[in-house]
């Protein structure tokens, strides 16, 4: 949306940007820290937020609810969490459930585990969620869960209508209330075997559609919605995640992730990477293979990850009295 627009309202074009929810989240985040910022200088830290939040660096370390609070947040995850740990989909590692919320937890600590399982069922079509997931399929699935997450909490309460034999016109759109009250997780063996057989897909399309006219949240493209549902006869729900998770009209309608072709290429990454291994390389400290390597990894992590939070820089800032030892020492 474009704030310069006459045609777009003030009250709206700051609905849509959520320019006031980080607006007092910068004055809360200085008001708690304001010793720290007094000597930074009030008028740069606004700025290097703002900035921080332009680039999408704002969210790393950041709490869970800061997170999820903003659409632009969400996707700026996504993409944190795929620079950080692209090489691990370049090794062509597989890792379980539990291994890819560690990494999560690294740049988020209170991120939960729900949105890591929820992922973890569309890429296994909700089979055992222990089995080992590559990084893409585990990546991709996890964007489209976490970037769309009321929206698939309310289709699913929409496809269990639907499983329980509801006419199309009688399925009730779903409320917070409703999601909060559905089945849980481990779910009999009965009822999982009824998902797999799906629902009739020009039935779940109709509803899918009648409820996107009233949802206020982001959702994924109709045109993507209804294309994979003409594709089959019966669909379930995971699978029908699934062929969205693969879509790569969603991969662009959520602009955090780069498209498949590139998925592994980061230019500016790998310029990076170059410069450490030479420094390593020609050190004449690291006589040790076992040392340089963990140097490497040290390193790595600090210019893979996008800027640390504002209040970790500051401190540093402030509390060094500008000797490169000291400066090093609150880094580690």
């Amino acid at each position: 949306m474009n704030r310069f627009s006459s045609a777009v309202p003030d009250n709206e074009y700051l609905a849509d940007s959520n320019v006031l929810f980080y607006l007092s989240d910068a004055v809360s985040q200085l008001l708690e820290h304001k010793e720290e910022y007094t000597h930074f200088g009030v008028i740069r830290y606004f700025a290097e937020y703002f900035s921080s939040v332009k680039n999408s660096n704002h969210v790393l370390f950041r709490e869970y609810s800061y997170i999820m609070a903003t659409p632009h947040n969400r996707a700026s995850f996504i993409r944190v969490f795929w620079r950080c740990y692209r090489q691990i989909g370049k090794s062509g590692e597989l890792l379980s459930m539990l291994e890819y919320r560690s990494l999560l937890q690294l740049l988020c600590p209170d991120f939960p585990l729900e949105p890591v399982q929820n992922a973890a069922r569309i890429v296994l079509m909700d089979d055992a969620i222990d089995y080992l997931m590559s990084f893409s399929d585990f990546l991709f699935a996890f964007q489209l869960q976490f970037y769309y997450k009321e929206f698939l909490d309310s289709v699913l309460v929409i496809y269990q209508d639907l499983l329980a034999g509801k006419s199309p016109n009688t399925v009730i759109v779903p409320t917070s209330t409703s999601i909060e009250q559905l089945p849980p997780v481990a779910a009999e063996e009965s009822d999982r075997e009824q998902q797999q057989d799906g629902v009739e897909p020009s039935t779940l399309a109709q509803c899918v559609d009648a409820f996107c006219d009233r949802f206020k949240h982001s959702h994924p493209p109709r045109s993507c919605m209804k294309g994979v549902l003409e594709q089959t006869n019966r669909i379930s729900y995971y699978s029908f995640l699934m062929s969205l998770a693969k879509h790569e009209a969603i991969n662009q309608a959520i602009g955090a992730l780069p498209n498949k072709t590139e998925f592994l290429i980061d230019p500016e990454m790998d310029q990076e990477l170059d410069k450490l291994i030479a420094q390593i390389s020609v050190s004449p400290g690291s006589n040790s293979s076992g040392s340089a390597v963990g140097g490497l990894k040290e390193m790595l992590q600090r210019k893979a990850s996008p800027r640390r939070n504002i209040h970790h820089r500051r401190r540093i800032e402030v509390e060094s009295d500008g000797s490169t030892e000291e400066t090093d020492s609150s880094e580690n």
